[in-house]
């Protein structure tokens, strides 16, 4: 079980990476309505179209290049990356350049303009440590979650599996939002069946803000049934 120690007065500044993707659109909505978090900062390439107090953007094209968005970076205490893609159709080296490069990119930005930021890596059950597996987008997801771990910087990775959109959160690729709209009406009886395996983008976004508040997570890497606790499951 997860050991965790929380400051609870603390307020955050967090920056979002990946706001307009499923996850990303959960996680924000989780930040904006939390009362903890009192400022969000996401960077997106393309305006949200969204207005909120808390809520800045800041439009950026080459995610592989951050060092003329660094001012806008600075003064926040949390980076809650969820950027990421599919991997169907895709070769290797373009899955790596999506979920390894831009992710050490975004890493290397936001660690240098905050000492002490804490990360949260958005990765996916199935992920392979070991990086010699024969699944590609395993191998990737596991080099980008070692190269996350070794840096100087509180670094957590959220390996989920079967995550459930909540309030009107959808994918980006159509072949994930026609899964999630023929299996969501499943949901209840998939988490009754299997618990250790499913959870929600409403639980990540909490999740997320939890360990950002928090004094000390012992574990680094957390799966469903971490997030759940986490993100305040009953």
């Amino acid at each position: 079980m997860t050991s965790t120690y929380f400051q609870e007065s603390l307020p955050v500044k967090v920056i979002i990476f990946g706001a307009s993707g499923m996850m990303g659109q959960g996680v924000l909505r989780a930040c904006l309505l939390d009362p903890a978090v009192v400022r969000v900062l996401v960077v997106v390439r393309r305006p949200l179209g969204i207005s909120h107090p808390k809520l800045e953007e800041v439009v950026h094209q080459d995610f592989a290049a951050l060092s003329a968005i660094a001012e806008q970076l600075a003064g926040h205490d949390a980076c809650f990356y969820c950027l990421g893609a599919s991997a169907l159709g895709q070769s290797e080296a373009e899955y790596t350049r999506i979920t390894y490069d831009y992710t050490l990119a975004a890493a290397h930005a936001v660690s240098t303009s905050n000492p002490g930021l804490t990360f949260t890596y958005i990765s996916g059950e199935g992920t392979d440590s070991s990086e010699q597996g024969r699944t590609m987008w395993g191998r990737v997801k596991g080099r980008t979650e070692n190269t996350l771990l070794g840096m100087p910087m509180r670094a957590y990775m959220f390996r989920p599996a079967y995550i459930r959109p909540s309030h009107g959160a959808a994918s980006r690729t159509q072949a994930y939002r026609v899964l999630y709209a023929s299996t969501s009406w499943l949901y209840p009886l998939l988490h009754r069946l299997a618990p250790r395996h499913t959870t929600t983008t409403e639980h990540i976004g909490r999740a997320m803000i939890a360990i950002a508040r928090a004094d000390v997570v012992e574990q680094r890497i957390l799966y469903s049934p971490d997030i759940n606790r986490l993100g305040g499951e009953s």
